[in-house]
């Protein structure tokens, strides 16, 4: 006989959605049983791995650095990303402008309330395509979360660690969800062997008994696909973004499947907007591995020159940091998979930045002792000259022609011609001493160092790509990375699943990534960034506060 559950609430998925709905839940005095295929110590899923950011609207830590925000102003950037043009968008919409709403108004009270800060330095992150209606954030909104992805889920958890000591909250690690009833709101599944695996390590799948689950509520908050690439393949929208890569690097690990989201969609729940996803152009192999095939992705200061596979440099938008999407198709219509950056010592010193909590060690801590220390020190951060020694896809030369050999031995298939790159730095470079250039990227630096932020501590000063006092080259291979589903189950303004009919499911939930943030895909085709995050806090609350 296996094992049996009985309780008000069960909430599945541990991260960070599954936090929020399950402290919110339990703070209105419900019991709540949280269950997790992975064990204890992966607690807080995705979002410990992230790099912390949130997109809020007209916060002090803007007004500080002089930044003009309004609610009017996120809701032109949101609606010229999203691009809603379905019927099944309805609810997303609506989910889109409760989300602007909060991000604007208790979003940040509420979280300083509980103890979050941000780094006073606000971001800009994905600065669009280049018309003021259209995709891209006007203004630099991507607050960074002291303590990162850790310092996000920290609340949540220990909120719900406090409840779990109350006897408000039981946590069912390593029980994998195998079947749901939606009608009866009940569960059965596997429990797995335990594992002390450190935290996104790939872990066993042995069984060693089973269990059932009934509760008058279920929230799922189970993730997206990320972690499955032949899904990520079979969602692809290849009408927008050309053929699916048949190489991607992983920026999530392996058990983020899809599993529970089939399982629910099985069973009776709507999912919309599945070939809407999010995945990145600057993913690198991990020299050092946590999960299978695991990429890092360089978050790109405005400078490195950005080539695609046949060596041609590509035009604006198709910049570091603009049109992730748009990048990401623009590389692919050549036919192949990979790009790369082109850039000096002193660019990867002042602008590369890794995502991720373990790869931003000094944020991580919260001290500014040690931010101080990484960020002003001589050479770039430590991880970055890490993957800039060992990292497989890094070629790091004192000569062009050096440069340009050890790029091909890397990619020996498709060779690049020395003599066109060469043209196109020169060219390049020659803009540099002209403050009336037509060159966009140009241009952009200069915008870039108008903002102090970008000016202090991201961009660095113009000069010449073949300085040698700039040296010595980098050059980056570029990979696919998987990372976000943009769609998923359908919801309402409750977090309540809705059917295939689009009819409320009594007593069923969603949250976070399985749900496309909110909605079934409240970015619609394009994210602002630092709107993941925040989608999984929002909806997870909305879930806890009716489940």
């Amino acid at each position: 006989m296996g094992e049996t559950y009985q309780t008000d609430v069960i909430v599945i998925g541990s991260g960070l959605a599954g936090l929020v709905a399950a402290s919110q839940a339990a703070a209105r005095g419900r019991k709540v049983l949280v269950l997790d295929q992975e064990g204890a110590q992966s607690i807080g899923g995705q979002a410990f791995w992230s790099l912390g950011g949130l997109f809020m609207v007209d916060t002090p830590e803007q007004r500080r650095m002089k930044i003009r925000d309004s609610r009017d102003l996120a809701e032109q950037d949101w609606y010229g990303s999203a691009r809603f043009d379905r019927p099944e968008d309805a609810n997303p919409e609506a989910f889109a402008q409760a989300y602007l709403d909060f991000a604007a108004g208790e979003m940040r009270p509420w979280l300083y309330s509980l103890g979050m800060r941000w780094f006073p330095v606000v971001g800009w992150a994905e600065r669009g395509g280049g018309q003021a209606d259209g995709h891209g954030n006007s203004v630099p909104r991507f607050h960074l979360t002291w303590g990162t992805g850790p310092g996000v889920v920290a609340p949540f958890e220990n909120a719900c660690l406090a409840a779990q000591s109350r006897g408000q909250i039981t946590f069912g690690f390593r029980h994998r969800v195998s079947g749901i009833d939606l009608k009866a709101k009940t569960l059965n599944g596997e429990i797995l062997e335990p594992t002390d695996a450190p935290r996104g390590v790939s872990t066993s799948r042995k069984v060693v008994g089973d269990f059932t689950a009934r509760a008058e509520s279920i929230v799922i908050t189970s993730g997206g696909i990320g972690g499955d690439h032949d899904a990520v393949r079979r969602y692809w929208p290849q009408d927008r973004l050309g053929p699916p890569p048949q190489k991607m690097v992983a920026g999530v690990p392996d058990y983020v499947d899809g599993q529970m989201q089939r399982l629910a969609e099985e069973a009776g729940a709507g999912l919309i907007n599945g070939d809407r996803m999010w995945h990145y152009c600057e993913g690198v192999q991990n020299w050092d591995p946590i999960w299978p095939n695991h990429g890092i992705r360089i978050l790109p200061g405005p400078s490195s020159m950005w080539f695609d596979a046949l060596g041609q440099r590509m035009e604006a938008p198709f910049l570091p940091g603009f049109d992730t999407l748009g990048t990401l198709k623009r590389i692919l219509s050549t036919g192949h998979e990979h790009s790369w950056f082109i850039l000096t010592q002193k660019i990867i010193e002042k602008e590369f930045a890794l995502s991720g909590s373990e790869q931003n060690p000094d944020f991580t801590s919260g001290r500014w002792r040690e931010v101080l220390k990484s960020r002003l020190g001589k050479g770039a951060t430590a991880p970055v000259e890490a993957f800039k020694e060992h990292g497989a896809d890094f070629v790091v030369r004192d000569s062009l022609e050096d440069l340009i050999d050890g790029m091909n031995a890397l990619t020996p298939d498709v060779p690049l011609d020395g003599r066109k790159i060469r043209r196109q730095i020169e060219a390049r470079d020659r803009e540099i001493a002209n403050k009336f250039s037509k060159d966009a990227q140009i241009t952009a630096i200069h915008g870039a160092r108008g903002y102090l932020g970008d000016k202090l501590i991201r961009t660095a000063k113009p000069h010449r790509i073949l300085d040698p006092e700039a040296g010595p080259l980098i050059a980056v291979r570029l990979n696919v990375l998987t990372r976000k589903s943009l769609g998923g189950l359908h919801t309402n303004l409750k977090s309540q699943v809705l059917d295939g009919q689009g009819q409320v499911i009594d007593g069923i939930y969603a949250a976070g990534e399985v749900c496309g943030f909110g909605g079934g895909g409240y970015h619609g085709y394009n994210a602002l960034e630092g709107t993941f995050l925040g989608g999984c806090i929002f909806s997870g609350k909305l879930a806890g506060e009716n489940a």
